[in-house]
């Protein structure tokens, strides 16, 4: 049994976002499976930029701005 509460903490824990608030935000529309995985890829790319951005301000903190 534990072994499945492992397997399944890894499979949830590769993804940033939380599927229960996205489909809360998703007010007018069903949301598909295929839809957490993508958005979950531009938040992680979103996160890459904003770092880079802080990065070259010579920071290691990333704020609001470098969105």
């Amino acid at each position: 049994m534990a072994a499945r509460q492992k397997k399944k903490a890894k499979k949830t824990g590769d993804l940033i976002i939380s599927k229960s608030r996205t489909k809360a935000a998703a007010k007018k529309c069903n949301v598909g499976a295929e839809f957490y995985g993508a958005l979950d890829k531009v938040v992680r790319g979103l996160i890459a930029d904003a770092e880079g951005r802080a990065r070259g301000n010579k920071r290691k903190t990333l704020k609001a701005v470098d969105l």
